[in-house]
């Protein structure tokens, strides 16, 4: 397959609400670029029935290496679920701050629950 070294990278991320068992649709994530103490908003983006986004965060010709955060709206979508929590919510924006060193694929999953929750580079 072809491909230049410019666009060989892809970010994607997927989110499972893990008390439920089933894919996070409607979470909201919002998807930023970092540069030493500037913090640039890329886009919003919303998980679809799959958890899934529809489209890569970065993708061809737009994949930089460099550090990233993904901002995760975990206590919206939990209230929309039903989810009682406190207030303030234990979980409620969860950030994931990460760097991509290499032009490759990039899975940030976020495995979320009320009072809990993990992430892994996956594929």
């Amino acid at each position: 397959m072809g491909g230049t070294a410019q666009d060989g990278g892809r970010l994607t991320t997927h989110v499972l609400d893990t008390a439920s068992g089933k894919p996070a649709e409607g979470l909201s994530i919002e998807f930023f670029k970092l540069a030493g103490e500037t913090r640039t908003h890329l886009k919003t983006v919303v998980t679809n029935a799959d958890g899934r986004c529809d489209a890569p965060l970065l993708a061809g010709a737009d994949f930089r290496t460099g550090e990233y955060e993904l901002v995760f709206a975990a206590g919206d979508y939990l209230r929309r679920q039903g989810t009682k929590l406190p207030e303030p919510a234990f979980l409620d924006r969860v950030p994931i701050r990460f760097g991509m060193a290499e032009q490759k694929h990039y899975h940030v999953p976020l495995l979320i629950s009320p009072y809990g929750y993990s992430t892994y580079r996956g594929s």
